[in-house]
């Protein structure tokens, strides 16, 4: 499949089948953590960038397929919002299917009345926030020209004000950026004006383009969940286990999912051991050839190894 991957295990969304829009890497931002690498060139203009028909016919195979779905989530390789069929694809999926639509996004386009209007029929929506101030919007999320923390701030309170579905805002906390006390009393300043359902805590636990999104300590980490509290309930999810479904396209499979987001050698293993039932050889031989394929490259990131698509 060209657009659709997955289902693969979300910390947030369960067994959610990706649905990406967007040529790799279009986006509004450049932040310092993206697990998709530098952007090169900006794009700040919506477009259909492929056929919104064809992508509507992967979604409902893939529900038809009998996989365990819990979530169709729309996630680009890039800001999904720049999709501009997206609101049709929204309401064409909820048409033929009872599984709940979430859209992530960074949210820096949801000061266009019209982005706005298009995800009012998902289920949830999860934007970023990462700064509760200019400077350290700058510096973290890194806009095209125009964009503003202003901009940004504004778009977010107005969704909130028309959109009756879930919305999680995530925070990305990064060690020496934004875990101070004063980044977070600022963030909770925003984030009790906007007034989210629920905020996600997340790390930059994948391989990052720049080598400088470091992990917090767990104090601070702790002290964030505390601090983020007194505006939403917070939510720091445990990793999900990967499933891979089954063993007739796995080479597909794989790759679907390492080319959007560096893979986890150890979370790669699990998958494949629960597929084939703890079978070791089988085990060993599938990781072999994978591989092989010429397809992948491991590199190393907090003692971690990660599977990413070869360059």
């Amino acid at each position: 499949m060209n657009y659709v991957f997955g289902p693969v295990s979300s910390k947030r969304l369960g067994q959610s089948l990706g649905v990406d829009l967007l040529p790799s890497k279009s986006c509004t931002w450049n932040c310092i953590y993206c697990q998709l690498g530098r952007t090169k060139e900006f794009v700040t203009e919506r477009q259909e960038f492929f056929p919104k028909e064809e992508i509507l016919a992967e979604i409902l195979d893939a529900v038809n397929s009998g996989k365990p779905i819990d979530w169709i989530t729309f996630v680009g390789s890039g800001e999904t919002t720049l999709y501009k069929g997206l609101g049709w694809l929204i309401a064409e999926v909820k048409k033929v299917t009872s599984i709940p639509v979430a859209v992530i996004t960074n949210g820096s386009l949801l000061s266009d009345p019209e982005v706005r209007q298009e995800l009012l029929e998902a289920d949830t929506v999860l934007p970023s926030l990462n700064a509760g101030s200019a400077e350290l919007f700058e510096r973290i999320d890194r806009p095209a020209p125009g964009f503003t923390f202003e901009q940004h701030i504004e778009g977010l309170r107005r969704f909130r004000q028309e959109y009756s579905g879930k919305l999680w805002v995530e925070v990305m906390l990064v060690k020496g950026v934004n875990d101070s006390e004063a980044a977070l009393r600022d963030l909770v300043a925003v984030l009790s004006e906007i007034k989210p359902d629920m905020i996600h805590l997340v790390l930059p636990t994948r391989p990052t383009p720049e080598g400088y999104a470091p992990m917090p300590d767990e104090d601070r980490i702790r002290r964030a969940v505390f601090m983020l509290s007194s505006a939403a309930p917070v939510n720091h999810p445990a990793k999900g286990e990967m499933t891979l479904g089954s063993a007739a396209d796995l080479l597909e499979t794989v790759s679907g999912i390492a080319a959007r987001h560096p893979l986890q050698e150890r979370e790669l293993q699990a998958a494949l051991e629960k597929l084939f039932e703890g079978e070791s050889a089988k085990v060993e031989q599938a990781m072999a050839e994978l591989f092989s394929s010429g397809r992948f490259e491991k590199v190393r990131q907090g003692g971690e190894l990660y599977w990413i698509i070869r360059s």
